[in-house]
């Protein structure tokens, strides 16, 4: 922050003396604002944010309820990973034939019935765990900083008196594109992927489930990212390396994989 309060100040001095006379000061001056504002912003600012697109999000979609089998199916497999419970976390089921399951700053996890339907229990866990892993990590806080640099309609949303503004349709239309479509750094995946497997361990699972999982969206993808499987596969580059990397660590913690998977 401080290498940003040092820029608005270089762009005044200059400014002040005339020797910005052929920029636009006052642009300068208020994109090191937006840049001191986005770093400033808190991860409960972050998770107030999203949960406003979530509720759009939720009143838009087709959730599943409680009496459903794909939702029934869904707290089967939560309950059976130990931990998760303990997480501030909320699951809901949308009906859709996507391939995706997506997880929020706010600890909104949404799985869609497509994958349901092409994943077995112990592969959603797979995927679960990664997902979970992007929000402990505070990622999406790190995504929306990132993109308050670059989009207008979401520069400016922290604030001094760190009060959450109501979003407007364009603003949401940002955050909801930022959710949904978000490509995370190589970091970052890999980051994820070693949360998810570490949860995986310590909730009792087979870790090689996470394996599974990104080989079944490989499989399904065909080598590209359009087809059946959409924003979870898309946004998540090198699967190839990622499968390796998780499945290195699975043989050096002397985990086997399951057979016939």
């Amino acid at each position: 922050m401080k290498r940003f309060l040092s820029l608005v100040a270089v762009v005044m001095a200059l400014s002040s003396c005339g020797v910005v006379s052929q920029l636009d000061s006052g642009r300068l001056i208020q994109g090191g604002i937006y840049a001191v504002q986005a770093l400033s912003l808190t991860d409960d600012q972050v998770a107030a944010y999203v949960h406003q697109y979530i509720t759009q999000l939720d009143a838009q979609s087709e959730v599943l309820p409680e009496s459903s089998p794909y939702t029934k199916r869904l707290r089967k497999i939560i309950n059976s990973m130990d931990g998760v419970n303990e997480m501030p976390l909320n699951f809901k089921v949308y009906k859709t034939p996507e391939v995706n399951a997506f997880a929020c700053a706010d600890g909104s996890v949404r799985v869609y019935s497509g994958i349901m339907d092409a994943m077995t229990d112990e592969e959603l866990c797979g995927v679960l765990g990664h997902e979970m892993g992007h929000v402990a990590l505070h990622h999406t806080r790190k995504q929306m900083q990132k993109q308050m640099l670059t989009s207008a309609t979401l520069q400016g949303l922290a604030s001094t008196s760190q009060k959450v503004a109501v979003l407007t349709d364009s603003q949401l239309g940002a955050i909801g594109e930022m959710v949904l479509n978000a490509k995370f750094s190589r970091n970052m995946e890999t980051e994820a992927d070693d949360y998810g497997y570490n949860f995986l361990c310590e909730a009792g699972k087979n870790p090689w489930t996470m394996v599974m999982a990104f080989e079944k969206l490989q499989k399904l993808s065909g080598g590209s990212q359009s087809g059946p499987v959409t924003n979870i596969f898309s946004s998540h580059p090198d699967t190839a390396t990622r499968i390796e990397h998780i499945t290195r660590r699975c043989i050096n913690d002397g985990y086997n994989r399951p057979q016939g998977k």
